[in-house]
């Protein structure tokens, strides 16, 4: 980064803290980093001063006709962590995006898979697929728990009690809960924890820790998470690619469907604010009718008439 950005060569410990503090993901941590390359090189060479109200509404300015919305929310998103970063670490004095509004994103409701969807994807491994019993394992436990596909990547085996069939998971801002998981869950891990030693006794791996390993030992990638999903969903014939995020808010939708309360599901999940649970779920038409019915006293009124 040129020596003219002064406050560039805070990036560095910006992506660090990102990742370690926030606890983000490797691709939210790169596409931020990417974010204020862009930004520092924009106001180099405009001749603006990146530390700036004017500089960053050019920057923002210029993002216009060649970003989408959602693209130029999360480019902001990174400017105005990248501040506040500064501001916390006395590294910095005010703030430039003050008044700067971002584009108006519409609301889009995340996909979730139906029960049989789940069941027939969780049937999908057979002896025929590479690793299968390790495969058929993420995904129960993705479904069992809710986790985020980082959270379960990044799991290590102490995590997992067995016994009490519960794990620690480690989420956003390094917030720790605790996940239970059923039977079925349970069963899978055991299918594969001889897999997984036999893996690591026989390479240099390094990720002795680690709950999920690939073919040489390593911590398996939260990539390699989200293409084995694609590829599975694929075999069991399920029309929507499938991803780690669909099976969270079908883990959601389905608890809420079964009778669970929003605040349990928000504990499960990991959440911070309510708001952010309620767009997670799914509860379809005919579900609220029947809650209505069986739980609102007019309703049951008229139906003793």
């Amino acid at each position: 980064m040129s020596p003219e950005d002064p406050l560039a060569v805070h990036t560095a410990a910006f992506a660090a803290w990102l990742a370690t503090e926030k606890n983000y993901s490797p691709h939210t941590v790169s596409a931020y980093s990417s974010d204020l390359a862009a930004f520092f090189t924009f106001c180099r060479q405009s001749g603006g001063d990146a530390g700036t109200a004017p500089c960053v509404r050019a920057f923002a300015a210029s993002l216009y006709g060649r970003n989408s919305a959602r693209s130029m929310a999360r480019k902001l998103s990174a400017l105005r962590s990248f501040f506040r970063y500064l501001q916390k670490n006395g590294l910095f004095t005010g703030d430039p995006l003050t008044g700067l509004s971002g584009p108006r994103l519409e609301r889009r409701l995340p996909g979730f898979l139906t029960v049989d969807e789940v069941f027939a994807l969780l049937e999908a491994p057979g002896p025929e697929d590479s690793s299968f019993r390790r495969d058929r394992a993420i995904m129960e436990m993705l479904y069992a728990t809710g986790m985020r596909v980082s959270e379960l990547t990044g799991s290590n085996l102490p995590d997992y009690d067995l016994a009490a069939e519960m794990v620690l998971v480690r989420g956003k801002g390094n917030k720790e809960r605790l996940a239970p998981f059923g039977s079925a869950a349970k069963e899978a891990l055991l299918h594969y924890l001889p897999e997984r030693a036999q893996i690591l006794a026989g390479t240099a791996g390094t990720a002795a820790e680690a709950l999920f390993v690939g073919s040489r030992g390593t911590r398996l990638s939260s990539r390699s998470v989200e293409r084995l999903l694609v590829r599975y969903g694929r075999k069991a014939g399920i029309a929507a690619t499938v991803t780690p995020h669909a099976l969270r808010h079908s883990f959601a939708t389905h608890l809420l469907e079964m009778g669970a309360d929003l605040r349990t599901v928000q504990e499960l999940l990991g959440h911070a604010s309510l708001s952010t649970t309620q767009q997670y779920t799914h509860v379809d038409l005919a579900h609220l009718t029947r809650v209505y019915d069986a739980a609102h006293p007019q309703a049951q009124k008229n139906r003793g008439r």
